[in-house]
């Protein structure tokens, strides 16, 4: 069986965007990689959406970019606006194209359905894929979203609806999120921050029809679009093992107050490649340690009072949107983290520090 230099286990976005930063910085020239992936073919499946807070490789490949976002519950709107820092989505079916058309040139890359097909023994190996059944019973991130056309203009195509808290709870939390591509196509979707054992939130179908056409007033439309995914809120126990360094949502890129993992992806991507010719060496790239921190005591706060999580939302983002954006996407300084913190309930939060 051939040897590689590189292997990459799983051609998601964390595989794939490795692999496009390795061969646009001209690491793979005389290298060879080896990217492992089960899916048969490559298709629109996911939106990314997250605050461009820095530069990335794929502005060719976002939907659109938003100036604007709201949060609402059902007794308070609130608006912030932001030039500095777009809210941008990128489609997955353009990413996928724009990546393995750049890999295909290079024929030191190969693509393999198994890793077994391959001698891995002097490989250095990134790995993207969990390995065994993660806790169902732990606080997950699970969402469907379509995205529907309407034969009339409907939306303000300007603001994105980042959190809609008005709807039903049923003791957990539940927003809905509205991405508008045009005047007459956006993406809507059903988010629960829950457990993945309750199966009667689970009916996505049903809360996006209700949502469309008892919320948004819209009884007329197609679907053109379906995706569905499930995010851990929780930092899988994963074996660190010489050679294997474990990327994407495995390798902790995933804020877990929020879900975002994109931009993540991206900067751990940056690293890996930096220092690709002595990546035994260098210590592991991880969001923070304050992050994690916060994290933890806030995710805490919400499994113990999912009823109280709609009016602590909507707090947080009185911050202001340079504040809140920056905290979101784990690029706040000490001032800013204190202003968001000072936001919370303090009794609540104070319990779930010391728990």
């Amino acid at each position: 069986m051939k040897e590689f230099n590189y292997v990459i286990i799983g051609g998601g976005c964390a595989g794939l965007s490795l692999a496009y930063e390795l061969e646009i910085n001209g690491k793979l020239k005389n290298k060879t990689l080896a990217i492992i992936e089960t899916r048969e073919e490559y298709k629109r499946d996911k939106t990314w959406s997250f605050w461009r807070v820095f530069d990335h490789n794929f502005d060719d490949c976002v939907i659109k970019s938003w100036n604007s976002f709201t949060i609402n519950t059902s007794e308070s709107f609130h608006e912030l606006n932001n030039k500095k820092f777009p809210y941008q989505s990128i489609d997955s079916g353009k990413f996928y194209k724009k990546i393995n058309s750049k890999l295909s040139m290079n024929l030191n890359i190969s693509f393999f359905k198994n890793l077994n097909e391959i001698n891995s023994n002097n490989s250095i190996i990134f790995n993207s894929v969990f390995n065994g059944d993660l806790d169902k019973s732990a606080l997950w991130q699970h969402f469907q979203g379509i995205e529907i056309e309407t034969p009339k203009n409907i939306f303000d195509e300007e603001i994105v609806n980042l959190m809609d808290f008005n709807c039903d709870q049923k003791n957990d939390v539940h927003f809905f999120y509205t991405l508008p591509f045009s005047k007459n196509k956006a993406l809507v979707e059903t988010t629960w921050l829950s457990d993945l054992e309750e199966h009667s939130l689970m009916d996505y179908d049903l809360q996006l029809e209700n949502y469309i056409k008892n919320n948004l007033g819209i009884k007329n439309y197609k679907i053109n679009f379906t995706e569905k995914g499930a995010i851990p809120l929780f930092y899988p126990i994963i074996k660190n093992e010489n050679k294997i360094i474990n990327i994407g949502s495995a390798g902790g890129m995933t804020r877990l107050s929020t879900g975002y993992t994109f931009l993540n992806i991206q900067e751990h991507c940056k690293y890996i490649v930096k220092n690709i010719d002595k990546i035994d060496e260098v210590k592991l790239f991880s969001l923070g340690k304050k992050y994690q921190f916060l994290d933890k005591v806030f995710l805490r706060v919400l499994k113990k009072n999912p009823e109280k999580m709609p009016e602590i939302f909507f707090n947080m983002f009185k911050a202001s949107s340079n504040t809140i954006i920056k905290f979101l996407s784990n690029k706040s300084n000490l001032i800013e983290d204190i202003n968001i913190i000072s936001k919370m309930p303090k009794l609540i939060f104070l319990k779930a520090l010391f728990n």
